[in-house]
């Protein structure tokens, strides 16, 4: 069986419409990172960061008259319906102490890894309600040629200077330290 015999040319706007949104990330941690440097610290500016995506999707769900959720359902619901959130504050912070250190590609980069891995694995078991999505050899393939052009990417910029202005680079590591 070809590589591409399954293939559907339905698929074009879904997979263009995704690369898309996933072009807006580097910018979103480049933007958040700056935030954090002007707010005086990462986690004011993940607090920011939500507040500006809650201003900006309120109006969109008014516009869309999209119905009111009946939260008794949602509480009801298995315990990890909730983690959305929290996987979201963790990935903006992760996102604002990074990026200045590993630049907008190095973050990026290591986080498309890390989804890759997680996501192959959420897929063979069907963890959280999804359809079982086997581990292939092509899969796992996929996935180590993706991780093996992030070690690329880091063991590249690992060789050049870290061009970051030395009041920002205080500024971070009085922040955390361990970073």
């Amino acid at each position: 069986m070809s590589l591409f015999s399954s293939f559907s040319l339905s698929l074009l706007l879904p997979l263009g419409i995704a690369v898309l949104a996933g072009s807006i990330v580097p910018f979103q941690a480049a933007s958040n990172a700056a935030l954090g440097r002007s707010l005086g610290h990462p986690l004011w500016a993940t607090l920011v960061s939500l507040l500006v995506s809650i201003c900006v999707l309120l109006p969109i769900l008014f516009a869309a008259r999209v119905p009111t959720p009946t939260l008794g359902n949602a509480l009801q619901g298995p315990w990890w319906i909730w983690l959305g959130g929290v996987a979201g504050v963790a990935y903006i912070t992760a996102a604002l102490l990074l990026t200045p250190k590993l630049g907008a590609s190095g973050f990026i980069v290591c986080v498309i890894a890390g989804q890759v891995v997680a996501s192959l694995m959420i897929d063979h078991v069907g963890l959280m309600g999804l359809a079982v999505k086997p581990a292939t050899l092509g899969r796992i393939a996929g996935v180590a040629l993706i991780v093996m052009g992030m070690l690329v990417v880091q063991y590249s910029a690992a060789s050049q200077p870290l061009a970051v202005p030395s009041s920002k680079k205080a500024q971070s590591e009085t922040t955390f330290p361990f970073l």
